[in-house]
Order: C-alpha cells, then structure tokens, then sequence
C-alpha cells in the first residue's frame, strides 16, 4: 500500500523545537506530523494511508466512537541511540495487541506491516524531536476509532487509523522514585468477560475516578482489585505489578482476561528468568501482600509499563491503613532491571533478544 507524503506547510522552526523538547515533561508538546489510514468496509477495507501535518479530526457528531466507544489505542517510544539512530522497543508485540484490542472492540484489523510502516514513516520526518535529555524519547500514540455517523448498536463499518508523536521526559516527577499506591476498595477496572484485557480508552476513564481517590489521599496511582471477590491484586491504572520476595521467587498477577498484557510485563517476566529467580505468575491477594511486607517476607515490589518502564512501589495505603515494602526505596532487582531494560531500550546495553527495531 502506497503511502502518500503531504508535505507540511509551516513546520515548527528548528530553534524553537529544541526549546520545547529541553524540557517536554509528559503527552504536552506533539510532533509536527500524523499518519492517517481509512477504513471503509463497503470499498474493500484499508485504503489511502497519508503522511501529513497533525491537524484537527473532522468528525461527524454522529460518528460512532462518540456514542458506543469503539476506540482503542497502543503506546510505544522510539528510544536515542548512542550512534544517532532511533529504535522501537519490541513493536510487532504493539501491533499485535493492537489487533487483539481491535477483535475485542469488533473492529477490523490492521495489517502487522502496515502498522509498523506508518510508524517508520512518521519517525523519518519527526525523528528530529526526540530529547536528548535523561528519560527522553520520542512517544507513539498509535489510535483507532468508529468514524461511521449512524446510532444504530452495531459494529460500524468506516474507521480511523491515526498515529501521533510526543516527545516526553519521565512519566512522573522526579524520575525513578518510589510511588505510594492508593488501593481502590470502592471501584474496579475490569470484570470477567469484559474489556480489561483490550487497550480501549474507557477502561482509563473507569480508573479516573479512583484515581483522583488515590491522589487526595497523598498518593500517586491506584491498585485494582478483582472485581468477584474485591480481594486478588490485578493491575494499577496503567501498569502491571510485580512482587519480590527473599527467597528468590517473583509473583506477578496472571493473565487472565481482566490485565492488560503488558509488553515491559512480558520483557520483565524474561529478564528475571534470566536473572535466576523464579517468576510464577499466579493470584496474590491483598491482604497477603500486606501480611508478607510486614513479616518482611516482600522486600520489593515493582510496577511496570511502556510511560513509567519500571518503578518501584514504595508503599500501599486505603481505607484500612498503610504498609511499607522494604525499606520504602528502591530495591535492589528493582534497580537493576530498570537499568538494564532501559539499556537496551536505549542500545547501552547488549539486546541478546534482538528485541530493538532500529529505524
């Protein structure tokens, strides 16, 4: 599929873009282009992809994204690398959870290569605004959503690919800290037969509000809980968790149809492996997580995602008090598998899994 190149009319001055990106902070300042893909059931599916400048979306007010939600999107970065080029971390495994989101949402597939294309095509025109800065790099918000304009209840027939760029610093202030985490006893992300495990827009807004929960209470993200017994650990509002014990073993939450399957999760799972512990993914509940921090048994616990990478939790706070893991710092298998996924995210460290895409 041919791609067409529209070229900018007015792209921001060079000057001035390295004054935005020194110090970008995060999802504020966006890239000078988008990549844009129709989707028309009726006139053979994908057609007329285009490189062009970001600008406004027309849409109908009757499009079906705004009244049924069909919406789903995927986050990656395209990391600086010590020679000068760019590399993707591992993102046939973004396309490939783009598709499972998009078979969940009943919307039509996007050809693996496609996805990947319109990615190259728009990091060889912005490549340029990624930060040079500690934690910098160039984030990629690929998206889809129903563009049909009916109100009927059913799967709509035309759709929008759109993939955007951000350059970013860290995802929370002050780099790497230890996070306080809030857990939601009220409120749940997901259910058994529902959309947690798909990359859909509304399972963030249903964390919104145990979200602004956590933060009034001093904390910085929020836990969820299952949503049939409210007692198994499932995910936070963007991450997967992990929990380290003294005697070598690791427990992360299993797949089980209610997490996002996370792709640092999953490079996560490996790297420990291959670090000699042993990783179970299994339930762990609440309740245990409190008792096992207490007797000291837990001595780590991380979360993880594509915004965030990897960040150690330093304590757990909600309606029946609040418990410290360790010390409250950042561990040490904590430290050194942010150190060494970050490395190969960054090409400073060997990528023996050949997981980098360099562009």
């Amino acid at each position: 599929m041919d791609f067409k190149h529209l070229p900018h009319p007015a792209p921001v001055p060079g000057e001035t873009r390295q004054q935005a990106i020194a110090d970008p902070g995060f999802g504020k300042i966006f890239t000078d282009h988008m990549v844009v893909i129709d989707y028309d059931a009726d006139q053979g599916g994908w057609h007329s992809p285009t490189l062009q400048a970001r600008e406004p979306i027309a849409l109908d007010p009757a499009a079906a994204v705004l009244h049924y939600a069909q919406e789903i999107f995927e986050g990656m970065k395209a990391y600086r690398h010590p020679d000068g080029s760019l590399g993707l971390f591992r993102p046939e495994q973004n396309a490939r959870r783009f598709n499972a989101s998009a078979r969940r949402m009943a919307m039509p597939e996007l050809p693996e290569e496609l996805f990947l294309e319109s990615i190259r095509r728009l990091v060889s025109v912005d490549g340029d605004w990624t930060p040079s800065i500690e934690g910098g790099a160039l984030y990629l918000r690929p998206f889809m959503f129903a563009s049909e304009a009916f109100l009927g209840v059913r799967p709509a027939r035309q759709y929008k690919y759109v993939l955007i760029a951000s350059p970013v610093g860290g995802y929370f202030k002050g780099g790497a800290k230890p996070v306080k985490i809030w857990v939601s006893r009220n409120y749940t992300r997901a259910a058994p037969g529902g959309t947690g495990a798909a990359k859909t827009g509304g399972n963030y807004a249903a964390s919104l509000v145990p979200q602004m929960e956590g933060i009034e209470n001093g904390c910085d993200q929020v836990v969820f809980l299952d949503a049939v017994e409210k007692k198994w650990i499932e995910e936070l509002g963007g991450m997967n968790l992990f929990f380290v014990f003294d005697d070598g073993t690791v427990i992360t939450p299993p797949l089980t149809g209610t997490i996002l399957p996370g792709i640092t999760r999953d490079s996560l799972i490996q790297l420990l492996r291959e670090e000699g512990l042993n990783v179970r993914e299994e339930p762990y509940s609440i309740d245990q997580w409190r008792a096992d921090a207490m007797k000291g048994n837990l001595v780590e616990t991380m979360a993880c995602g594509t915004a965030a990478v990897v960040t150690p939790v330093g304590s757990v706070v909600g309606p029946d008090g609040e418990f410290s893991i360790g010390s409250g710092g950042t561990g040490q298998i904590t430290h050194k598998l942010r150190e060494k996924l970050v490395g190969i995210q960054t090409g400073a460290v060997a990528d023996a899994s050949d997981w980098v895409m360099k562009l």
